[in-house]
């Protein structure tokens, strides 16, 4: 069962999770890699090194309502370093590890934060760079031991701990009064969000709005001390951070941190997790190379593996509308899944119970191929201004192409221009510093989330598309763009795709190809070519993805057709600034960094 008893802030499941489930379980509650080997960390050692932690800010003169920020890949100190922090009173402000030393003064400035911890040599130099500018900014403690420089502003993570020791010896109940004082409506966190446009927000979040999402995820899932997590998404992010890191813990649930998406394969060949939560752009990745193996396969495999899905998705509509199964059907779901799905299903170490995604819409198409393969996709949807979670979609209640029914505690709303509107315990207090911004997206206590949907008959809601994202053409239609991508995304020669058309005559688009598909092509028809990045240029490869598109445009309406393309040769990426870190496309860069070739495409449209 969740230790959810008598925990009414973020520190208490610290608290519960070392006292009870540590006494209980010998199981390790965290695991990560150390030379090449995943490793266990015990709940004493968890509660230690926090503890020694908590004492040595304590020490440093971190006290309530100070705001210490953090730069971290995923890793046991990020979970330390979190709860030292929310169990001192104090307001942890996490920073995405791909943020500039820019954008990093700007988070520390505005948050006033006194404290910063790095994970590595390459964070603490972004710092550095700027820390003149900082005015509150009074040190910087860096996790990796080996990077500690010899400024006196830095010290390595350790040393804090051992002056934690120190005070400790002095303040022996210091830890378990400074959590006593930590109250529900305390500030725990201030996330700035990236955003598609415009400056960071500072997300205000108290513990009981994040708390409150805990606890409706505990009531709608079973999760407990059986479960194994596989951290992968960055938990800076809220919806890692709610879903696979406090309601894990809450529920006594082991945390094991992954690689990195790059080796993620492998960590769940080697955890075998139970649960992972995850963005649409993994399940896209998966089917993607599942699509790819099967096509190298002979004629009688791919026969049996459209058979096996066809037979899966049967089985799956029979299990949701019917008491009981036709035995037939039984029987030939049991044959696809000793040929097919748990083949699949190994590839994520064969225990997994569902994935959890958000972050981005996920596609009925790719929902209902999971779920026919006995990977049940569960998806959600929220904002970090509503701790995250709005809706979300049940274990024995789930439509795809919809983000489910409300959660426990939340209200929802469709105003009259059709944008989602939310109330509960859950929605953030404000933005911090910004009250202009506040006033704009929470009105009467209603957080405007900016998203345009409706619910269906049965209570699920759809959403349509963002707010700002519908674009009006020319001629007066009206169209949402993220439907219409999701629809191409199908495509197996399409990586990224982005529409336009905003105030234009015609619909065009600039497509990102999957590199890999485009090579096995030209070399299955003799195009020739030295780099993949050359295809995008030339006519067949054109005319190929002219072709492809042509299988989709006629779900369309004419005036959301897509009139022409423009291939490019490099992904959109986080890195370029052209995607936010929950990987949603910055549309306003896109379009202002590619608009010669927009143009290009409007001006040959125009001849």
């Amino acid at each position: 069962m969740p230790v959810l008893k008598n925990i009414n802030t973020l520190a208490d499941i610290f608290v519960a999770t070392t006292q009870d489930f540590g006494k209980g379980l010998e199981r390790p509650v965290f695991k990560h890699k150390v030379d090449g080997q995943y490793v266990g960390i015990s709940y004493d050692t968890f509660f230690t090194e926090t503890e020694n932690l908590a004492m040595g800010l304590a020490a440093m003169g971190v006290k309530r309502d100070d705001k210490v920020a953090m730069i971290s890949e995923n890793r046991p100190k990020w979970a330390y370093s979190d709860f030292a922090i929310i169990s001192l009173g104090a307001i942890n402000v996490p920073l995405y590890p791909i943020s500039t030393s820019e954008n990093i003064e700007f988070i520390l400035n505005n948050s006033e934060a006194v404290a910063i911890i790095v994970s590595n040599k390459f964070h603490l130099n972004k710092v550095l760079k700027i820390r003149e500018k900082c005015k509150y900014l009074k040190f910087i403690i860096v996790m990796n031991d080996a990077d500690k420089t010899e400024d006196k502003m830095v010290y390595a993570f350790h040393e804090i701990q051992n002056k934690g020791k120190e005070f400790k010896s002095d303040n022996p109940k210091y830890l378990f009064d400074s959590i006593g004082l930590v109250k529900p409506n305390d500030l725990a966190t201030i996330i700035y969000t990236s955003g598609t446009t415009g400056v960071p927000k500072g997300v205000m979040l108290t513990h009981n709005n994040i708390l409150s999402n805990v606890k409706a995820a505990h009531e709608v899932f079973v999760i407990d001390h059986n479960d194994i997590f596989l951290s992968f998404l960055p938990l800076c992010h809220i919806f890692e951070r709610m879903v696979g890191y406090y309601t894990c813990l809450s529920g006594g649930g082991m945390l094991c941190f992954a690689e990195g998406i790059e080796k993620l394969s492998i960590n769940m060949m080697e955890i075998k997790p139970t649960l992972m939560a995850a963005v649409p752009r993994l399940f896209e990745r998966m089917y993607s190379k599942i699509r790819k193996n099967v096509e190298s396969q002979s004629e009688k495999k791919r026969k049996i593996f459209d058979w096996a899905i066809s037979v899966g998705q049967q089985y799956s509509v029979a299990k949701k509308s019917s008491e009981s199964i036709p035995v037939g059907l039984n029987l030939k779901n049991k044959l696809a899944d000793k040929l097919v799905f748990g083949k699949l299903r190994q590839k994520t170490g064969g225990k997994l119970r569902f994935f959890i995604s958000g972050g981005a819409a996920l596609s009925r198409e790719l929902g209902e191929f999971f779920d026919a393969a006995g990977m049940l996709v569960i998806e959600g949807y929220g904002l970090t201004e509503s701790s995250p979670v709005i809706t979300c979609n049940r274990l024995n209640d789930y439509k795809f192409g919809s983000v489910g029914k409300t959660f426990p505690g939340v209200e929802i709303k469709i105003a009259k221009d059709g944008e989602i509107l939310a109330y509960g315990p859950n929605i953030m207090p404000g933005y911090f510093k910004n009250k202009k911004e506040t006033e704009e997206t929470l009105k009467d206590g209603w957080l405007h989330t900016g998203d345009i949907g409706v619910f269906d008959a049965e209570g699920f809601l759809i959403i349509t598309d963002r707010k700002k994202h519908l674009f009006k053409t020319s001629g007066g239609k009206y169209i949402a763009p993220t439907p219409i991508e999701n629809m191409f995304l199908a495509s197996k020669y399409i990586e990224q795709f982005i529409l336009i058309g905003d105030r234009r005559m015609f619909v065009t688009a600039l497509i990102v190809p999957d590199f890999e598909a485009l090579a096995e092509y030209a070399d299955a028809h003799r195009i020739p070519y030295s780099d993949p990045k050359e295809l995008t240029q030339l006519k067949q490869i054109y005319e190929l993805l002219e072709k492809d598109l042509a299988q989709f445009q006629g779900r369309l309406a004419n005036f959301e057709r897509v009139r022409k393309f423009t291939i490019l040769e490099n992904q959109f990426s986080i890195e370029s600034g052209e995607m936010t870190p929950s990987l949603k496309l910055k549309r306003k860069v896109i379009e202002e960094r590619y608009d010669h070739l927009i143009e290009d495409m409007y001006k040959a449209l125009d001849k």
